[in-house]
């Protein structure tokens, strides 16, 4: 029996948190993070950080859809970031931390409008939802060094008082959606 993974791209501020938020998750095969959204080829984090490229720091979730669904995961995506700032999470500023989904597929473009709408209907957020909803053009994999960062560097002050917070928030909110 062949197992169809699926592959959701999702820009919410550093790729470091997101990286860790997604990681936790059953289902989730993989979470690289890296580059999209911009017009430089081979981008790499000196530039990227700029905000003269264009792309944003992304993360590239391999997902088995049988077990976690596409839904699932913008529940996750619009619960442990701000999606009503433009270009900016907390003390990470420019439009490299742009809130953003790269859909790979018709029927994501269409689940992640749906559930932004829901979102938006709801009033959840004491703003407008700025999230922008794109095709997936290309993606450039992060330096190797911003690979499983969280996990390398749990001690580190960003990860204790940045990433851990997030992390709470996340255990907290889907339990039902973690790894045993």
């Amino acid at each position: 029996m062949d197992i169809k993974m699926e592959v959701a791209v999702f820009g919410g501020g550093c790729f470091w948190c997101t990286e860790a938020i997604f990681q936790e998750l059953r289902g989730v095969i993989s979470v690289t993070s890296g580059y999209a959204g911009g017009s430089m080829e081979a981008p790499h984090y000196e530039a990227v950080s700029s905000g003269s490229t264009g792309h944003a720091e992304v993360i590239k979730i391999e997902f088995d859809p049988q077990i976690i669904s596409y839904r699932d995961l913008l529940e996750v995506f619009f619960s442990t970031h701000d999606p009503t700032t433009l270009n900016r999470q907390g003390a990470n500023v420019g439009t490299q931390y742009r809130s953003l989904i790269f859909y790979t597929s018709d029927e994501q473009k269409i689940i992640a409008g749906k559930y932004i709408q829901e979102l938006a209907d709801t009033k959840i957020f004491d703003h407008g939802i700025i999230t922008e909803l794109k095709p997936l053009e290309q993606f450039y994999t992060a330096e190797e060094h911003h690979q499983d960062y969280y996990a390398k560097n749990t001690e580190a002050p960003y990860c204790q008082i940045v990433i851990n917070p997030k992390l709470e928030k996340l255990r907290e909110k889907h339990s039902k959606l973690l790894k045993e």
